[in-house]
Order: C-alpha cells, then sequence, then structure tokens
C-alpha cells in the first residue's frame, strides 16, 4: 500500500454527548426592570468585573448586588438577602 493510499481513523476525545432533559429551579421572571439580582461569581477578577459592568449597564433599572472578592466557592446569601433577592447569577471561572 502506497503512503497517499493510507486511511487513519480518529475518535472524537470529546465522545457523543447524549441529550439531558432540563429542569428550571424556578419560574423565569418576566422582566429584570426593578428587580434585585445577586451576582455570585467565583473566580478570578478579569471575569467578573467585566460581567457586572455590561450587567448593569445594560439593564440599569435592575437592582445589583454582589459580595466582592475572590472566593473559590459560592458565598451564601443571608436568610435577609434570600427574603429581599429575585434572582441570582451564579458564574463558576478558573
Amino acid at each position: 500500500m502506497a503512503e497517499k493510499d493510507r486511511v487513519y481513523k480518529c475518535l472524537n476525545p470529546g465522545g457523543i454527548q447524549e441529550p439531558v432533559e432540563q429542569f428550571p429551579l424556578a419560574t423565569r421572571l418576566d422582566t429584570l426592570k426593578g428587580k434585585t439580582v445577586h451576582l455570585s461569581i467565583c473566580g478570578e477578577m478579569d471575569i467578573w468585573v467585566p460581567l457586572e459592568k455590561r450587567l448593569k449597564g445594560d439593564f440599569p433599572d435592575t437592582n445589583w448586588t454582589m459580595k466582592k472578592g475572590y472566593t473559590p466557592t459560592p458565598v451564601q446569601l443571608t436568610e435577609e438577602e434570600r427574603k429581599t433577592t429575585d434572582a441570582v447569577i451564579l458564574g463558576v471561572c478558573w
């Protein structure tokens, strides 16, 4: 067999992803206007600082809360914060 006639077969190392059915944890808010949304971002500042700036610019009528600083795990909301927060955005970055 000549070198140019060789055929190589490779498998995708990512495998084949089976479809997954998703279930919401809560009903989707109809609007963010006037709502309080807590950002809980675990990771480096190069991710959450621009994200926070973008969200505040895109949704100026939304009340944004966030506990600043790098944390390797999400910071738990206090009982009072849970009562006054309408939604949470949880982001994890490495």
